[in-house]
């Protein structure tokens, strides 16, 4: 395989997970999405339901009140436990792209490992209309508008990624491939995935 690791990044509704899963198992590699959100919980001692909440948000106050009710406001070391959370994070990523290929959705994994050569970084996007049927479609209709849930979920993931690397979410230079799935179809970009991670 040319890139044993793919990691995927996406905006809500692309369909950048249903990507990432159907291209782990054309590869017949492992899939880390809410896997990798269990290793998290298991390591840190927190529920999966709020490191999966908080694993996209960087807003400190959400943190502070929640370990407060904890018991515990720093984490170990006295850092925050936002800060505690994503080195936990981190480690568990860099450890997964070590032990095997893989494919890890999410979680600033393209700047996690950036520095490995054997990674192949995707963005997957798509235009508004596409995404708000898409949500409808999979999850139904809800008090929030659709596109009041599309804003405020990539809202919260453009700040955690820009809090934690520094850099602009969604940015091309940040990826080696950025694929809009109304256009190119979910099954072809899972194509052109494979053809790049297999170096074709």
């Amino acid at each position: 395989m040319g890139k044993r690791v793919i990691t995927i990044s996406r905006e809500f509704g692309s369909g950048g997970r249903t990507i990432g899963k159907k291209t782990a198992k054309r590869l017949g590699i492992p899939y880390y999405d809410k896997e990798l959100i269990r290793k998290i919980a298991e390591e840190t001692g927190f529920c999966q339901e709020f490191v999966a909440r908080q694993g996209e948000e960087a807003s400190s106050s959400n943190w502070f009140f929640y370990s407060l009710s904890q018991g515990q406001a720093m984490g170990p070391n006295g850092m925050s436990m936002s800060d505690y959370l994503w080195s936990v994070q981190y480690k568990i990523i860099r450890e997964l792209a070590e032990k095997e290929p893989c494919v890890i959705v999410g979680r600033c994994g393209d700047y996690v490992l950036e520095d490995r050569d054997d990674c192949l970084h995707v963005f997957v996007h798509a235009p508004l209309e596409f995404k708000k049927e898409r949500i409808l479609r999979l999850y139904g209709e809800r008090k929030e508008k659709p596109e009041k849930r599309l804003e405020e979920k990539d809202k919260k993931r453009k700040l955690y990624y820009q809090h934690y690397t520094g850099r602009d979410w969604g940015m091309a230079k940040n990826y080696h491939l950025c694929l809009d799935s109304s256009l190119i179809g979910i099954d072809n970009c899972v194509d052109i995935i494979e053809r790049l991670a297999k170096g074709l």
